[in-house]
Formats: structure tokens, sequence, C-alpha cells
């Protein structure tokens, strides 16, 4: 199986500038990512950028990285500008690894790859994991998935699906069951032609009411595949404390 990883990294985060390149354990954050996604297997790394300073940290510790637009919306379009100007064609694979996953498990990124490979009918895939508490079951912050029996996903959600009707007597407060439920991690295995597909289609209600663009995937029509991811993933980079967090769990 062949497959490619393509790591988004915008220099412009609105929580924390400069993001890519705030340093963990001595290094910035994207070497991280791009080393355990060159663990993965996969036949090329790229880090798709659109800031000078991001393209020249990335060359200095080795990696291949393609300077791209900086009015991209989401990591989408920056992976599809990266597949278009680099002729891929519609039925390679490739992997989004996003650029704030530090410590993301390289088996993962394989793995979602696999799922892909093996069934041509599909245009996407993902992981997710179990919920583990009931607080994080009704964060919207959380997003969730449903699944059919034969892996596809049915539906994303930030609400608490599927909702457990009779654990919620007296409705949303009185909830007192997550079992079952998943979470969605955010990595993602796409065939180039989908992947272009996407990226031109204009947004659809759904992605506007949830504020999840892989529900424009399935507007438009996409079997997304979602597996149980084979490793527990850690803790991403969204916020300060977040990388706090990492530093604390990178710390040498």
């Amino acid at each position: 199986m062949r497959f490619r990883v393509v790591i988004p990294a915008r220099f412009g985060s609105t929580r924390l500038p400069g993001k890519p390149l705030l340093d963990i354990a001595g290094v910035p954050m994207i070497r991280h990512v791009w080393k355990r996604a060159s663990a993965s297997g996969a036949e090329e790394v790229l880090i798709a950028t659109d800031d000078k300073r991001v393209l020249s940290a990335c060359e200095s510790f080795g990696a291949t990285a393609m300077m791209t637009s900086d009015s991209h919306v989401s990591g989408t379009d920056r992976i599809a500008e990266v597949a278009a100007l680099s002729g891929w064609e519609e039925d390679e694979l490739i992997v989004n690894v996003q650029g704030d996953e530090p410590l993301i498990p390289p088996e993962n990124i394989r793995q979602v790859a696999e799922l892909l490979h093996h069934r041509p009918s599909a245009e996407m895939a993902t992981l997710c994991t179990g919920i583990c508490s009931l607080d994080e079951y009704m964060d919207t912050n959380v997003v969730k998935v449903v699944r059919a029996e034969d892996g596809r996903a049915l539906y994303f959600s930030r609400a608490p699906i599927p909702w457990h009707r009779d654990a919620a007597p007296s409705g949303l407060s009185s909830q007192s069951c997550y079992r079952d439920s998943l979470r969605h991690i955010g990595i993602y295995a796409y065939r180039v032609g989908a992947l272009m597909r996407l990226s031109d289609s204009p947004q659809c209600p759904l992605e506007a009411a949830e504020a999840l663009e892989q529900l424009r995937a399935m507007w438009l029509g996409y079997t997304i595949l979602a597996d149980v991811a084979a490793e527990e993933p850690g803790p991403g980079v969204d916020t300060q404390e977040g990388l706090e967090q990492v530093r604390s769990l990178m710390a040498p």
C-alpha cells in the first residue's frame, strides 16, 4: 500500500499565533508531528504552510515543505492545493495529519490509510475512540460520530449522539448514560479525486450549522469509514493550557 501524508501548518492561529513553531521539548512543534508522520510508513511526508518562517524551520530539520496560499479557510483546502500543484492521480491516497498533533501515534496514521486502501468504494476514512465520561459526552467541543455495522460513519455532531432517551427522563440535564458513544479524532485519509471535489464544493447547511467540514462530504454522498483508533491518541495543542499539558508530557 502506498500513501502520502500532508501536514497543513498555518502560522496565524488566533489563539496561539505562530503555533507550528512553538517550542516543545526544545524543538518546534511541527518537527514532532513530522517525525511521527515519517514513522508511519508513508512514501512521502510533506508540510504545507502559508508562512516562510515555517518553511525555513521545516527545511532546517530536513522536512519537505511547500508554500501554499494564505487565504485557505481549512486544512482540506490547503492539502487540495498541494495535490493540484503536485499533479497527483485521482486514486492516490493522502492522509491529513493536523499540524498541532505532536503526540499522534504513527500507527493511527497508517491505520486510516489502510482503511481506505481496503475499501475501494469509500472516498474518505477517519478514526474515533470511546467516550470516557458523561461530561465528555455532553461537551459540545467534543465531536461525536455514529457508525453503521460495516464501519461507515452515519453522522458527526457536536451534540450528544446517540441520545439515550430512557436515561434522560427529565430532558437534557438529566442524561445519565453515554454507553457506546464515540469521540471523533480529526485525522482523515482521502482519495485525491474525492479531496478535490470536496474542496471545490460550497459549504452545505449541515456544515454551517455544526461547523464540521466532514458533513459537507456526507452531504455530497461520500462514504466515510470510521474505525476505532488502534492506539489512544495524545492531546493536541489548541490552547495555551493544551500546550503546557503537552510540554509536560514530552519533557525530557
